[in-house]
């Protein structure tokens, strides 16, 4: 059965969370706020620059409100003013106390992108590359005051299969908005799962020092390294001074000491098995492939990173 449009509130930040944003306005719902995390300095001119969500909902003539916190009574009763059956999170970035989280009528539905009760937390799509899962996926989950253990309404699931994570997020929003809807169009229909309580694991923030290359860990790890940090912090390795990021990699067939230049296409050992960069960056210049980077930044064979 189709339910009526309803009346939403949305919560996020980041441009993962804008296709779900449009999904909600594109199926007819009345979107009376969105909310997203206050515009943060960007760019060298460290200009504020308002979050994708907040750029969408501007565009959509939609309120934004951009509360630093939503512990404050005053916050929490503007939220609940608004009167809307349902909030829509998805990765907005800050905790919803109990008050907002019961304020709407069907109370806060999150677009989580892990298959609960795996990788709760801030991180779940690095961490399941980096973990080198299979599969990863989206559950449409019903929000209460635990990390992520709210009961689960609808799931959808996609194969990693060597994406990166910038990779995987974008089909993660897509598959995001489709089920949010899917959800939405009849809330009845499915019924709320608890989470079981085996496996669960926790996702942890990401922590910009992880993205730095040690060499004596497996071809494997480096290269699931490289997938989970692109785009963003970028996986990277220091020599004479100079930051380089790896974009992109294959496992190799080589072998040689942890961190040792193999050949002059940019193989390096690692502490079993070999990576071959493939697309590589150095800091202040655009995204570059090795044969390109070696040309006017050699690094010859034997060379130590």
């Amino acid at each position: 059965m189709q339910s009526p449009p309803l009346k939403i509130i949305f919560m996020g930040t980041p441009a993962f969370s804008v296709p779900v944003l449009q999904a909600l306005v594109d199926c007819g719902h009345d979107v009376v706020a969105s909310y997203s995390q206050p515009p943060r300095p960007a760019g060298r001119g460290k200009a504020l620059m308002p979050s994708p969500v907040q750029q969408c909902a501007e565009a959509l003539g939609i309120p934004v409100m951009t509360p630093l916190t939503l512990r404050d009574p005053d916050a929490q009763a503007a939220f609940a003013g608004f009167g809307a059956d349902v909030a829509v999170v998805a990765a907005y970035g800050l905790i919803l106390p109990r008050a907002v989280l019961d304020a709407p009528r069907l109370g806060c539905i999150n677009v989580h992108a892990s298959l609960l009760p795996r990788w709760r937390g801030a991180a779940p799509i690095q961490r399941a590359i980096l973990a080198g899962d299979d599969e990863t996926g989206v559950c449409i989950m019903q929000m209460e005051a635990g990390l992520d253990t709210g009961p689960v309404l609808l799931e959808g699931r996609i194969a990693i299969d060597g994406k990166t994570a910038g990779a995987v997020t974008d089909a993660l929003s897509a598959l995001g908005a489709r089920l949010m809807t899917e959800f939405l169009a009849d809330p009845t229909a499915n019924p709320p799962r608890a989470q079981p309580e085996a496996g669960v694991t926790y996702a942890a923030k990401i922590d910009k020092a992880e993205a730095r290359i040690d060499w004596t860990r497996s071809a494997e790890e480096i290269e699931r390294q490289v997938r989970a940090f692109n785009p963003v912090p970028g996986a990277f390795f220091e020599v004479s001074g100079d930051r380089i990021r790896i974009l992109s990699a294959k496992i190799g067939a080589g072998s040689g000491d942890p961190g040792e230049v193999l050949d002059d296409a940019l193989e390096i050992a690692c502490g079993s098995g070999s990576l071959i960069a493939e697309q590589v960056q150095r800091a202040g210049r655009g995204p570059m492939t090795a044969s390109e980077l070696l040309r006017g930044f050699p690094l010859p064979a034997g060379t130590r990173l």
